[in-house]
């Protein structure tokens, strides 16, 4: 747990940093441009359904139910966009928490190819759908609880979260021989509890207007602190 607090207030310390403000600025107008586009895609869609069916409905109700769908839109894919956005800038974030903090494993880090990239993020996208999918009818049938689907939907996404955002800094350092993070099979990968706690504290950020922009950054920061604090530790 307190590799967790130590991780976060480190990473809060750190939003200034240029490095960091650049990736943020970057992946929140991408973020932004997506759904832009999927409201503009959904408006056209209401628009011909309406006309197919003959519906008799005035530029008003279209614009209101694009509202409200984008709404929906925005709290189940918020996370899935603006983490796979994130995963393109991600080495720029783990380079800069390192520079700071680990400058000698910033020298062994090797940057990830852009194939290698654009398959992590792809990858993580598509198990944050699935698996918010298979979530989704627990949810439905826990709504007279009203707090039910809440609680399914953290635990789903700080699973998720949990590993995408160590994963991050992992992977940078997964295939060198010197012991530090280096294989599947090795220490240096963030254990499982604490990939949970991490993961939950930044979906629980998530819930929160505006800091839900900056929590992936944050994330992302986080859990490179982490792969190294457990490197450390694994070391010790």
């Amino acid at each position: 747990m307190s590799h967790i607090i130590q991780s976060l207030l480190l990473s809060l310390r750190q939003l200034g940093d240029p490095a960091i403000l650049r990736v943020l600025g970057k992946s929140l107008a991408i973020t932004l441009v997506i759904f832009l586009g999927l409201a503009a895609a959904l408006y056209q869609v209401i628009a011909a359904a309406a006309a197919q069916y003959g519906a008799q409905t005035g530029g008003g109700v279209i614009w209101l139910a694009t509202i409200v769908l984008m709404v929906l839109a925005i709290w189940f894919l918020f996370r899935i966009v603006a983490l796979a956005v994130l995963q393109f800038f991600a080495d720029e974030i783990v380079r800069a928490v390192e520079r700071k903090h680990y400058p000698e494993a910033a020298q062994l880090a090797r940057d990830l190819p852009l194939k290698e990239d654009l398959a992590n993020s792809l990858k993580g996208a598509g198990r944050a759908l699935l698996f918010n999918a298979l979530a989704l009818p627990v949810a439905i049938i826990l709504l007279f609880t009203a707090i039910g689907p809440a609680i399914v939907f953290l635990l789903v996404n700080a699973v998720l979260l949990g590993r995408e955002l160590t994963d991050m800094a992992w992977l940078r350092h997964r295939h060198h021989g010197d012991g530090h993070t280096a294989d599947k099979g090795e220490t240096g990968r963030v254990g499982g509890f604490q990939r949970l706690l991490l993961g939950a504290s930044v979906a629980g950020m998530m819930l929160i207007p505006f800091l839900n922009l900056l929590a992936p950054v944050i994330g992302a920061a986080a859990g490179t602190h982490l792969v190294h604090l457990r490197h450390r530790d694994s070391r010790a």
